[in-house]
């Protein structure tokens, strides 16, 4: 499997300088989960109003909105898992396919993405770094962060990575 141009960090998402922040939501769009709830407070309340806007959408969907405050200039509001807190492998990959393709439709290159699935506990990031990988795979041509709170989620996506860059050689 290819991948892009990836790099997985540790820390606040919200300090990235990207053109896009892909955040994970919840169908209603309301920014309460702890990645959107940072967001929110970097970005400024506009963005939230201008998401729930939008909403509600059925999980594996995203919607598109500014990026208030933020050095990215889009925020792309993915739901991987809905209110049901069911773990749907192909649901997450449905919202991350969305949220890349959107990106790459508005002609975005450099994205962070905040783990989808993974801070409302359903999927564990050794669980969700490989379907997003496979998802990044179609998407060759971003450059993608990976940003993680945790260590214990760093190592995880990082595994990930080098064993899809040792399968690529």
């Amino acid at each position: 499997m290819a991948i892009p141009d990836i790099h997985v960090w540790q820390g606040d998402v919200g300090e990235l300088e990207v053109d896009a922040i892909i955040v994970p939501a919840n169908e209603s769009l309301f920014m309460t989960g702890p990645t959107a709830s940072v967001l929110k407070r970097h970005a400024g309340d506009e963005v939230e109003r201008e998401a729930v806007s939008q909403g509600p959408i059925p999980a594996g969907s995203v919607v598109v909105t500014s990026a208030g405050h933020l050095a990215a200039s889009i925020l792309i509001h993915a739901v991987g898992v809905g209110h049901d807190l069911r773990a749907d492998a192909q649901q997450l990959k449905r919202a991350l396919d969305a949220a890349l393709t959107r990106a790459e439709e508005l002609g975005l290159r450099r994205i962070a993405i905040a783990p989808l699935g993974v801070e409302r506990g359903v999927f564990s990031a050794a669980d969700a770094a490989p379907l997003l990988l496979e998802v990044a795979a179609v998407h060759p041509d971003l450059s993608i962060v990976i940003a993680v709170t945790s260590a214990a989620d760093a190592a995880a996506f990082v595994v990930a990575v080098n064993a899809v860059r040792a399968g690529a050689r």
